[in-house]
């Protein structure tokens, strides 16, 4: 995995428009929910990493809506692992002889639906044994057994239950992005990269007509004969030529993103090609907006031959002295991590080095104190966000870790 970033200039005889406003709100009052705190950290310290358990090469954490105590760690050669609160695990799911593994394929996340309690469905994004990529629902069934204090409610996932919603084909073995998310609007979420090789060599990340190279917004329940709904307010539903199912394009590949809990903004680690990573930051995900993905990387143009006007540039930009692969996290709105609120927490694959920067001030190209957090996560995978907005930080190495108060 190596860096995208999308530009603001201009190239040519027809420059194309700087987008140089606001990526994300800015705060209104400067004051915080709570009498004596801050509304965002400095990020100096203060935190801790507590080992949840060892894994399998674990790529994401889930947990559902309702909170509850259990965690669900992904494997990326094909397993959900179920921790519950005394951190004794269980195979939740094994479609290991599903899954092509591993590099930039596999197991690579999954989403709790927000009635999950009712209808016990949840959904998987992986790489079939054929290189493409699958979006499948799953549901369970459970079983209460005993009474009062010993009475215990056990879950499995229901045999035959499997739906496939998304079939995409990959014409190359690494950019398949991966990640499915319900955002804030209960529609779901999926990032799918531009299709693999180096510097899109099929023009996807501009081609509306392509789902590769996009986030995509669907609702999941069937709509008549299809597998999966658009909903009403999707960007491009009346545009010719456009695949209805577009929410964000212009991407590389959107290994990871996330939604701040608080403002609705969507943030995406925008993983790059030879010489820039990026963070974008979005205020309405709904917007349509162009990421400039190939015609831009970073600041600087890519592919001549493409035009990416209007591009939302990036926060955020980091060259190879900073690492080879961003790692996208959340913004923090853990109150127990003082230092870390209301700042946006990632990594870089290679360096390992969990770093932040204030949410609330990131405008396009001028975020001015990203610092290190002094924390380390080796091969740094993922990091992940529990219902009640702890964070969690996974290494490909095995560890999945907690943020805690130091």
């Amino acid at each position: 995995m190596a860096a995208v970033a999308v530009a603001l200039g201009a190239c040519g005889e027809k420059p194309e428009p700087e987008i140089t406003g606001p990526a994300v709100p800015q705060s209104q009052n400067g004051q915080s929910g709570r009498p004596g705190q801050p509304e965002v950290g400095d990020g100096w310290g203060g935190v801790a990493l507590e080992k949840i358990g060892e894994f399998d090469q674990p790529v994401f954490v889930a947990q559902p809506p309702d909170g509850g105590r259990a965690l669900y760690v992904v494997e990326q050669p094909g397993r959900i692992v179920r921790v519950d609160g005394r951190r004794r695990t269980r195979v939740f799911l094994d479609i290991s002889n599903r899954v092509s593994c591993c590099g930039e394929q596999g197991l690579l996340s999954m989403a709790f639906a927000p009635g999950y309690e009712r209808s016990g469905r949840f959904y998987v994004d992986y790489t079939d044994r054929d290189g493409n990529t699958r979006v499948v629902e799953y549901r369970v069934e459970r079983e209460r057994t005993g009474r009062g204090r010993n009475a215990r409610t056990t879950e499995r996932v229901v045999p035959g239950s499997a739906r496939t919603l998304l079939r995409v084909e990959q014409p190359f073995a690494n950019h398949n992005g991966g990640l499915v998310m319900f955002g804030p609007d209960d529609m779901l979420w999926i990032g799918l990269g531009d299709g693999g090789a180096a510097g899109d060599p099929q023009r996807n990340g501009q081609d509306l007509g392509v789902l590769l190279g996009k986030i995509l917004r669907i609702d999941p329940r069937p709509d008549g004969e299809g597998p999966y709904g658009i909903p009403k307010d999707n960007p491009f539903t009346d545009r010719a030529g456009a695949r209805p199912e577009i929410a964000v394009y212009g991407v590389r590949n959107p290994w990871r993103f996330s939604f701040d809990r608080e403002r609705g903004t969507l943030w995406i680690g925008d993983v790059g090609q030879d010489r820039w990573e990026e963070i974008d930051a979005i205020a309405d995900p709904t917007s349509g907006v162009n990421l400039g993905w190939s015609s831009y990387e970073g600041t600087e143009r890519f592919n001549e031959d493409e035009r990416a006007p209007r591009a939302l540039g990036p926060v955020l930009t980091y060259g190879r002295e900073g690492g080879c692969s961003v790692t996208g996290g959340y913004v923090v709105r853990d109150r127990s991590l003082e230092s870390l609120y209301g700042r946006y927490l990632y990594a870089d694959h290679c360096q390992g080095q969990l770093r932040s920067f204030t949410a609330r001030d990131a405008i396009v190209g001028e975020v001015r104190d990203d610092r290190a957090l002094g924390l380390q996560v080796p091969s740094v995978s993922s990091f992940a966000e529990d219902a009640r907005g702890r964070i969690y930080a996974t290494s490909l190495e095995g560890p999945v870790y907690r943020l805690v108060p130091e």
